[in-house]
């Protein structure tokens, strides 16, 4: 009987254990051998025996649970000691029940700033903030977040030259901002910061012109800034791309989310676990908003 070990810790983007049931499926690459666990109970660490061992120990491994993205990857059982592993099983934005948003007074200075300087359906400041829905909410505050830790080689934060937001729509945000700016990212790309990419997909707002369009370098939730001009006035469509790299990033399970579009919530899951950025919300599944309205 074979007697390899795999220690398995399945935690989410924070690196906290998931707290709900889960699935685990292994599926052996040339032997008959594919052990299965359903609904096996939270715990820091999973311990699954009998498994073949390094040089026949090469297995698919899928984890999933009921309010996460199934995830899958390719592993190897060493032949001595226990394989340890850790997987994240990043939030299912289908199975969000409710979103917990930091107040208006603690957000970042400049996104405060942002707000209580432009107007938004006839609100500004915190009535603009709490006005937002979940899924606007969200996305400001992913764009803020991303903004004000991208820095130009000024050495100030990109988010330091907004200066008005226009609209906020769930993936994207548009604003007046410094034409310094415009600049600044040109310099950018020359300090490999930034690079140009094709803006045929951005409609500038009404009454400006189109002028270009830039991107971070990062491998996954590039921040994305379209210039637009009319006249001095300069008007910026900023938004950040997982281009696909979502299902990249967390190995998701082929078909798990194909075809979906960007989404604030998943660009939640990239900042925080690829990034380290935090936005300062927290998406809440079912078991942990049951957890919180039982602690009230």
């Amino acid at each position: 009987m074979p007697d390899g070990v795999l220690n398995l810790n399945v935690v989410d983007v924070y690196g906290n254990p998931v707290g709900e049931q889960i699935d685990v499926f292994l599926r052996h690459q040339t032997l008959s051998h594919d052990p299965s666990f359903r609904g096996l109970k939270p715990a820091k660490t999973i311990i699954i025996k009998e498994l073949f061992q390094s040089p026949e120990g090469r297995y698919r491994l899928e984890v999933d649970a009921p309010s996460r993205i199934p995830v899958s990857q390719f592993i190897m059982i060493p032949p001595s000691d226990p394989l340890k592993l850790v997987v994240t099983l990043p939030v299912n934005k289908d199975r969000v029940v409710s979103v917990m948003f930091p107040s208006f007074g603690v957000i970042d200075a400049d996104a405060q700033r942002l707000l209580n300087a432009g107007t938004v359906g006839g609100k500004t400041g915190v009535a603009l903030y709490e006005g937002l829905d979940d899924l606007r909410k969200a996305g400001f505050l992913n764009l803020v977040t991303k903004a004000a830790h991208t820095r130009l080689l000024s050495e100030r934060p990109v988010l330091s030259y907004i200066r008005q937001i226009t609209e906020q729509r769930g993936d994207r945000l548009f604003a007046r901002v410094d034409p310094a700016l415009h600049g600044e990212v040109h310099t950018a790309v020359t300090g490999g910061l930034f690079h140009p990419v094709p803006d045929s997909l951005h409609q500038p707002p009404a009454g400006f012109t189109a002028v270009d369009s830039f991107k971070t370098l990062d491998n996954y939730g590039n921040l994305q800034l379209t210039f637009s001009r009319s006249e001095n006035e300069w008007s910026v469509d900023m938004d950040i791309d997982d281009a696909q790299g979502f299902d990249h990033l967390f190995q998701v399970v082929h078909n798990s989310v194909t075809g979906q579009p960007t989404h604030p919530y998943n660009i939640h899951e990239i900042l925080v676990w690829h990034q380290e950025l935090d936005p300062g919300y927290r998406l809440l599944v079912r078991h942990e908003e049951a957890d919180r309205a039982a602690t009230a």
